[in-house]
């Protein structure tokens, strides 16, 4: 059978994954925190017919070999880190990272995730939660007395009393990772860490190269509609390619097929 039918094939199955990638991008252009995905392709194994350098007398040998590939496979889905832009909203408790690091955030099951997110809320006890009601870590509670709320640029939250005074609470800290890429999300705008991420480092805002917190503002998606767009008509055009290679391949067998004596 043509080697051209399954190579084929394959790059079909390998565009229609990268669509499935932009489309996901695309769906999450407001969501807060998100990091755009990128495939990643290889190309498979070749089939060689003569190798290069093989002996063609005895004192020359052929400089190319002779082989065919077989297609292209899915190698990753590599998520990009880069900032995304910040608006600003106002909101006492919505927090942006200007630079690198992450939230912690402890799970139902007592896990530690990590988000981008940082469009808090304060549930009926007083603790900084997110929109899902997850703990923010270390936990932080805000007193029933407090008229105002304010977080600065290296995660110290304090907070205005009714009798006017200042109550410091805590600072938020937050964590990096050597591999970020590495990192598994699980949805709801958190990752867990993973073997490929690394052991988390914990430090504050604004030292050892982790970034500020800027109250106020929250990040946004750093997709690039545009980009993904001609991506998109990138991986459209390639699919027709790789499906007309079928349809070529299969009129060749169809022209073999009728052929007569």
């Amino acid at each position: 059978m043509m080697i051209s039918l399954y190579s084929a094939a394959t790059g079909m199955s390998a565009q229609q994954l990268k669509l499935d990638t932009i489309a996901n991008n695309l769906a999450n252009v407001d969501t807060t925190g998100y990091k755009r995905m990128r495939v990643e392709f290889q190309d498979l194994l070749y089939q060689y017919a003569k190798n290069p350098g093989t002996p063609t007398a005895a004192l020359s040998s052929t400089p190319t070999g002779l082989y065919v590939g077989h297609g292209v496979k899915t190698a990753a889905t590599t998520r990009i880190f880069t900032l995304g832009n910040f608006e600003q909203t106002g909101n006492a408790l919505d927090l942006a990272i200007a630079g690198d690091g992450f939230f912690q955030i402890q799970l139902q099951d007592g896990r530690i995730a990590y988000t981008r997110d940082g469009s808090f809320k304060v549930d009926s006890e007083g603790r900084i939660v997110t929109a899902n009601g997850l703990l923010l870590i270390p936990n932080i509670e805000i007193p029933e007395n407090a008229v105002s709320i304010s977080v600065s640029p290296d995660g110290v939250v304090s907070v205005e009393l009714q009798d006017g005074s200042v109550q410091e609470l805590g600072t938020i800290t937050l964590v990096r990772f050597v591999n970020p890429a590495g990192l598994k999300a699980i949805g709801d705008n958190l990752y867990v860490a993973t073997p490929s991420s690394g052991e988390p480092i914990e430090g504050t805002p604004g030292q050892d190269g982790f970034g500020s917190i800027k109250q106020g503002f929250l990040e946004k998606s750093n997709v690039d509609v545009v980009r993904e767009m001609v991506d998109m008509i990138t991986a459209q055009r390639a699919y027709e390619f790789n499906s007309k290679v079928i349809q070529t391949a299969d009129d060749m067998l169809r022209t073999i097929s009728n052929l007569k004596r």
